[in-house]
């Protein structure tokens, strides 16, 4: 793909997520045909051709298609939450299809942690749980460990909670509207995962630092290159606070994912 093609593909994505997260009315009109989207991104994002005209790009100055990918970021963010919607409203008529996007995220889950092993008496907070918390379920379902969620968006916890009512009633998972500082048993949190499309997450992580207790460990997921037009990038984080211990690239995978734990003093 030449570089012209390149550029004409991502304003073309942009403008067809704007008109499917505009056009998102709790029906399933627009469903198929966001998903084929979704799930064609992110065979764009992970294509090594692409990713070799996008060095070429960042080589050439990206600060003429910075705005464009800013939108790309946010307008598939906001196309991902709609989706995970759909996937919620439908697992309430008995639907339990799952999406290329989908069956991509929980291969990424499998390798969240590496090392750093999540067991029966783990406590996990997951920040930007979504409406279909697979991450979650998939988690306390397979390790037992105890999971908490939290997401802005309100709706998202109440279909989350219906999720969980039908998928895994059993297991140890709370959702909740609210901020990282107001949960009351953050001490007791081992290990944290940020979504990559939490555009603050780094923000969040330094307000962690004080809060949380010296163990813990933090899964970052991130996109930098050509994964960072569907999640927001790698940031330096304060060398006296968290420090990267481990930086898990998968070139098959969505999104990547950065380690790390507490710099002690």
């Amino acid at each position: 793909m030449k570089l012209a093609e390149f550029e004409k593909s991502l304003d073309d994505y942009l403008t067809r997520f704007e008109y499917f997260a505009d056009r998102f009315d709790y029906t399933p009109r627009h469903q198929s045909e966001l998903e084929r989207l979704i799930d064609q991104y992110s065979a764009f994002i992970t294509d090594e051709t692409n990713i070799t005209v996008w060095d070429e790009l960042e080589q050439q100055g990206i600060g003429r298609t910075s705005g464009l990918v800013d939108g790309l970021r946010k307008s598939s963010a906001r196309c991902v939450a709609i989706l995970e919607k759909y996937r919620a409203l439908n697992l309430q008529k008995g639907d339990t299809e799952i999406t290329d996007y989908f069956r991509n995220i929980e291969e990424c889950i499998e390798k969240e942690f590496g090392s750093f092993q999540i067991s029966s008496t783990s406590k996990v907070l997951l920040v930007g749980s979504g409406s279909f918390p697979m991450t979650a379920l998939l988690i306390a379902k397979r390790t037992g460990a105890a999971v908490v969620g939290i997401d802005i968006d309100a709706e998202a916890i109440e279909l989350g909670l219906k999720v969980v009512e039908t998928l895994g009633p059993e297991l140890k998972i709370r959702l909740e509207k609210t901020s990282v500082e107001f949960l009351d048993d953050l001490n007791e949190i081992t290990h944290i995962i940020f979504s990559s499309t939490v555009a603050e997450k780094y923000e969040l992580l330094e307000r962690l630092y004080p809060l949380t207790n010296e163990q813990v460990v933090v899964a970052m997921r991130y996109g930098n290159r050509l994964k960072s037009l569907f999640n927001y990038p790698l940031k330096e984080t304060d060398e006296h606070k968290w420090g990267l211990v481990d930086n898990v690239l998968r070139r098959d995978d969505i999104f990547d994912i950065a380690l790390y734990q507490k710099i002690l003093a």
